[in-house]
This record gives C-alpha cells, sequence and structure tokens, in this order.
C-alpha cells in the first residue's frame, strides 16, 4: 500500500494490457497524430468522474471487475494503451524536426494505468455539498500535475488511466486522458463504452459502437507531421504559478434553459446584422451567452474592455470523410469577440448571436487548409496563468452522455473534473443530472469574481 494525499490511500496500481487486434499481433501499430492531436502537447490531461451509489459489494471484488471490464473496453480503445514514440527527423536543409505518434507494441511497461484506492473517511455528500469543489477531490484523479507532452518525455507514463475510490457510501470512477492522443468525444465515448461492458458483464451485447482508430488527415496533409524543434521541451511551456482559483457548479433545470433559449431568439427580432428569420439560437448558445454576460458583471471589467468567448466547434458531422465515431482529436475553436459594454447593454440575445456566428463561421476549405499548413507554423495551446481576465473558456458539450454510465449499481450522481487546465474563465459544460435540457455548468474564476457570480446567478434563480 501506499499514501496519497487528501485522505485517499492507493491501495493498488496495476498496468493494464488489453488484447491486441488480430491485425495488430506480431509487431507495433503506429497511429501517426494529426495537428489537431499536436495542438495539445503543453495542456494538461482531461480528468473527469462520475460520483455512483455504493455497490452491493466493495473492495477488491468491486475494484477486479472494474479493472477487468476496464481491460475490455481498451480492446475497441486500443492505441489508448500504448505510448508516444518520438522520431527525430533530419530534413535537406539539416534542420532537425519531431514527429509524434502513438505505439502499440508488447513492452510490458506499456499500458494503461488501473488504481484502485480508499477514503474511509469521505462520503458523497462531502463531494455534493460543499458550494466549492474541495481541494480534497483532485487526489480522486491520477495524472495530476503533468502535461500531456510529459507522456513524450517518458514513454513509460500512460496515455490512459482510470482510479477507482472507494468511499463511506459511494464509488468515484475517474478517468484521465492525454489530449494529445484524443478529445472530450473520445474521452466519454471510452468511458460509456467500459460502463456498458461491465453493466453487461461478460459476453453481454454493446450498444457503444467502436471508435474508428485510424486517423483522418487532409489529402494535402503531410504525414507524418514534422514540428520544427528539436526537442520536445522546446515545445512545453509550464506554468509555474497561477492566481488561486475556485470551482463552482450551476444547475440549469430544463425549464430555465427553455426560458434563456426563447429570451435569446425572442432578442434577435430587430437586431439587424445580417440576422435573418433562418438564424436560431441553440439552448447552449443561450445559456453560454448568459454566463459571458454575468461573468463580465463579476469580474467588474470596464466597459470599453474587449472580452473574447472561446468555444470549441466539434468537427465530426463538418468535415466530409471524418467519421462520426473518429477516435482522435477533431476540434476547431470558435471565437467570438466583443466589449464588455456591448456585451451587457445589447441583451442576451445580441451575446448569444455572436456567439452563434463564431460557430456558423466555420469553413470546411479553410479548416483544411489549415491543417495541412500547420508544420508551417504550429500552433501550440499554452495554459497560461496571466491570462487576459476578459476572457472565458468554454470546454465540453452538454451532449456528452454523462450521466448514462451506469456500471451496473445505479446512474452516477453527480459529475466533475479534476485539477487539470483549472485557470481563471474555464467553463466547463455538462448535461444535467435531471436530464431533458438541463445543464450543468462548472466555474472556475478568482474567488471575489466568482461569489459576485454566484450572486447574480441566485438573484436570477440560475444556481
Amino acid at each position: 500500500m501506499e499514501a496519497s494525499t487528501g485522505g485517499v490511500r492507493i491501495v493498488s496500481r496495476r498496468l493494464v494490457r488489453p488484447e491486441p487486434p488480430a491485425s495488430s499481433q506480431g509487431g507495433a501499430k503506429i497511429t501517426t497524430l494529426t495537428p489537431w492531436d499536436l495542438q495539445y502537447i503543453s495542456v494538461d490531461y482531461i480528468q473527469k468522474g462520475v460520483l455512483l451509489p455504493k455497490p452491493p459489494t466493495a473492495g477488491v471484488v468491486v475494484a477486479d471487475e472494474l479493472a477487468s471490464s476496464f481491460a475490455r473496453a481498451l480492446e475497441r480503445f486500443y492505441p489508448l494503451a500504448g505510448c508516444f514514440a518520438v522520431t527525430k527527423i533530419i530534413g535537406g536543409d539539416g534542420i532537425t524536426r519531431l514527429a509524434v505518434s502513438l505505439c502499440c507494441s508488447d513492452d510490458d511497461e506499456v499500458g494503461a494505468e488501473f488504481i484502485h484506492a480508499v477514503a474511509p473517511e469521505v462520503s458523497a455528500s462531502d463531494i455534493t455539498s460543499p458550494v466549492y469543489s474541495p481541494p480534497e477531490l483532485r487526489s480522486f484523479f491520477p495524472m495530476n500535475g503533468l502535461l500531456c507532452g510529459d507522456a513524450m518525455l517518458d514513454p513509460r507514463r500512460p496515455v490512459l488511466a482510470a482510479q477507482v475510490t472507494e468511499l463511506v457510501d459511494a464509488v468515484f470512477v475517474a478517468v484521465a486522458l492525454n489530449h494529445a492522443a484524443a478529445d472530450g468525444t473520445t474521452f466519454w465515448h471510452f468511458f460509456n463504452t467500459w460502463s456498458e461492458i461491465n453493466r453487461n458483464g461478460v459476453g453481454g451485447e454493446l450498444s457503444a459502437p467502436p471508435p474508428v482508430l485510424d486517423r483522418w488527415f487532409p489529402d494535402t496533409c503531410a504525414v507524418p507531421v514534422a514540428l520544427p524543434y528539436a526537442k520536445v521541451e522546446d515545445i512545453i511551456r509550464r506554468v509555474e504559478s497561477s492566481p488561486p482559483v475556485r470551482e463552482r457548479f450551476f444547475h440549469f433545470s430544463a425549464e430555465s434553459v427553455k426560458n434563456l433559449k426563447a429570451k435569446a431568439n425572442t432578442e434577435l427580432i430587430g437586431i439587424g446584422n445580417g440576422v435573418t428569420a433562418a438564424t436560431a439560437i441553440s439552448s447552449l448558445q443561450a445559456v453560454l451567452a448568459h454566463m459571458w454576460r454575468a461573468a463580465c458583471r463579476a469580474r467588474g471589467l470596464a466597459p470599453h474592455r474587449e472580452t473574447t468567448c472561446l468555444l470549441p466547434v466539434g468537427c465530426r458531422g463538418r468535415i466530409k470523410g471524418l467519421p462520426e465515431h473518429y477516435m482522435g482529436s477533431a476540434v476547431a475553436l470558435g471565437v467570438a469577440k466583443a466589449t464588455v459594454s456591448d456585451v451587457l447593454s445589447n441583451g442576451l440575445g445580441w451575446a448569444a448571436w455572436r456567439l452563434n456566428q463564431a460557430v456558423a463561421s466555420f469553413d470546411e476549405a479553410k479548416t483544411k487548409a489549415t491543417l495541412s499548413s500547420w508544420h508551417q507554423k504550429p500552433h501550440i495551446l499554452y495554459l497560461e496563468a496571466s491570462g487576459d481576465p476578459a476572457d472565458m473558456v468554454i470546454a465540453a458539450s452538454p451532449r456528452f452522455d454523462v450521466y448514462g454510465n451506469d456500471f451496473g449499481w445505479g446512474a452516477p450522481v453527480a459529475v466533475r473534473s479534476g485539477a487539470g487546465n483549472k485557470l481563471d474563465g474555464v467553463v466547463t459544460v455538462y448535461q444535467g443530472h435531471e436530464g431533458g435540457g438541463s445543464m450543468g455548468v462548472e466555474v472556475c474564476m478568482l474567488p471575489e469574481a466568482l461569489a459576485r457570480l454566484a450572486a447574480f446567478m441566485e438573484a436570477v434563480h440560475m444556481a
């Protein structure tokens, strides 16, 4: 046994190495990373977890059962049990460049990590009751404090890890996934597959579709993508210190979401600026516009300041040839900018329209061209501790199936995230626990601003 932090004790660790698919036996399976993957080298792992009721059995029995189903899920997502391989390429110009791939081999030291832990003094209410996410929650997640590039510096670091923590009256199941290997869509696809396999037992049929493992590149994109750096350390930029932030969950009932959407669409009338009868604000855009306006107020931003809302635009379904169940990263970035005065004075509909246009501006041809030329001047996403306090960065999606992750003894009662990528202005969106179009929104912000934001949300009955 080994001790851990936050009242959590690690009982065991094991490397899980699933049986490789027949096509890859007898040799290594190489998955070349795309520009979409490589842009995440310098960010933290994706860390998400669900709080589940206490199972009928506990202890090693439940841990062994979950480890077994974890391995069976990995058989479908086999590259995630591999490691990163970095190859140096010296061009005709004499410049050293790097190519990065996921490599699956028979190496006994490579695999996904499965951790069994116990927190004998922690109850479910210790997680769900506090107004702010308790710091102890971070110890429920694996791969804390690691950047995605750290797994390229040390191939023994797993790309995927899971931690099952037994509480007094519940179980917390957390997964950490290297963002350079896959995005949030793949993350929840794996989570859904794992829970269904465990729920159905050995031999049970799966409704979760298998992932498409082959990476997608535009026809004009050079493969492999050669990064113009001499070593991985030249790419990584670590956040040495950052202002203290807090995290708080806000729940939007289905009725609240419906009302915000109706209000935003009603206010579209008369805006002009290219708004037509076909323009429609989605539920998510209405909720995010509400949060954007509330954040501007809570932060006390000057009216003339420019404020930016960055939101992910999923490219599955938007680019021809990119499969729906593609395993990897496939996310473009939508950018909405305005002055604080405009965001606050023009109403919810106007702010939602700005977000709507950021998504609508997605251009397939331009996106493909950007990916094809990306290697010439790579755009790496960096976490900035001193980022603009007027920015808001959206993560995840209410479309991800969080509360369907019943492992066989009951649906999740809550979803939480780890310490990764927690900086001022990060807003993570989940489906709501009551279903029916409700949403859960986790806001990470400086303490004083977050307190003001909460007061505003309570005043409008949205907390």
